[in-house]
């Protein structure tokens, strides 16, 4: 069996296992107060362009993103998220978990726009009673998002520039963020990342590390004492030196970015052999997620041979299903898929 269903099946990139292997025996402080993550941290200032910001180190996605939005929010107050979003869709309840409501917003591409944000935020405060309501807190967006599409840059401008009209911290899920960056439809850096938005991670788990993710707060107010929070809530890791080394080595001689770019790479090449097949796919996705809508009879063929995912039914003779292509995905294997494609 060939899998195709996430991005995450994979262990590490070789270069990041000859590193823990090289430095196993070496004695370091803990809690990420080592030089292995202190040289990442330096890495990561140097590719945002930004010095005046602070880098943390994770374990994984669900608790970046339930540490990072109980840190910016009051009791009272809850977070906006498109109605796919993962915080809304795919995280168990953390986030209600930490006392505070996800606030949906309506999306057909997985994108939310400045003007829902506006509109959200000035009838919570035109309503009379709005003390008795869930106040909007912050803005919550993943780039990519659940359906592989892309912010733009002036998207994004237009969605910062709401947010801090409004005094709402704009945070941006980067689980997969290497993905998003090195697709030939995107026209924003890691320098805009940091410039526009309040708080942001870089996704290490599916984008070639073992396990971990790099959250960048680039907002003074939001830097105070989220180290106390990560620790309070389980994420201050001990041997922090794990998270630090694993990103000195993905931030060396741009890894993440080469190893991101073939996967997308790999990606658009299915995209093409699904829409030469005639296959329609379910929305515009130009990152290492495709969604191919396959008829029962094309889902069995594929399934006998691949694995992957199953994302909604469409009706009774259709199914969309997610193919997902990774930093380690093989060309023989891509090459194999695309055969069986074509002969179905």
């Amino acid at each position: 069996m060939i899998n195709f269903q996430s991005d995450y099946l994979e262990g590490c990139h070789p270069k990041i296992l000859d590193k823990l292997i090289d430095t196993n025996f070496r004695q370091s402080s803990g809690y990420g107060n080592d030089e292995y993550s202190k040289n990442a941290i330096e890495k990561i200032k140097k590719a945002c362009k930004k010095e005046d910001i602070d880098v943390h180190f994770l374990v994984g996605g669900t608790q970046t993103n339930s540490i990072v939005i109980a840190s910016v929010l009051r009791p009272h107050q809850g977070v906006v998220s498109a109605t796919s979003g993962h915080i809304a869709t795919h995280e168990a309840g953390a986030i209600e978990a930490t006392g505070h409501q996800v606030l949906t917003l309506p999306s057909e591409d997985g994108k939310i726009q400045a003007e829902q944000v506006k509109e959200m935020y000035d009838e919570h405060w035109n309503n009379p009673m709005h003390e008795s309501a869930v106040q909007p807190g912050m803005v919550y967006i993943s780039n990519p998002t659940e359906n592989g599409t892309l912010y733009s840059k002036a998207e994004l401008e237009s969605l910062s520039k709401v947010c801090r009209e409004l005094g709402l911290p704009l945070f941006l899920d980067g689980a997969r963020l290497g993905y998003a960056l090195t697709s030939p439809n995107n026209d924003l850096t890691l320098e805009d990342i940091a410039n526009l938005c309040d708080v942001f991670y870089i996704g290490g788990t599916k984008c070639g590390a073992l396990f971990g993710e790099a959250v960048v707060i680039c907002s003074d107010p939001l830097k105070r004492d989220f180290r106390y929070i990560m620790k309070q809530r389980g994420g201050l890791l001990a041997k922090g030196r794990l998270l630090g080394i694993q990103f000195a080595v993905l931030f060396e001689d741009d890894l993440y970015f080469d190893i991101c770019g073939s996967a997308v790479n790999y990606a658009l090449q299915l995209k093409h052999a699904f829409e030469e097949k005639g296959i329609k796919l379910y929305g515009e996705s130009f990152t290492n997620q495709q969604f191919p809508i396959l008829t029962n009879t094309q889902l069995d063929y594929l399934s006998k041979k691949y694995g992957f995912e199953f994302w909604s039914k469409i009706n009774e003779r259709e199914t969309v299903v997610r193919f997902c292509t990774s930093w380690a995905t093989k060309k023989e294997d891509i090459d194999a898929l695309i055969d069986d494609i074509r002969l179905m």
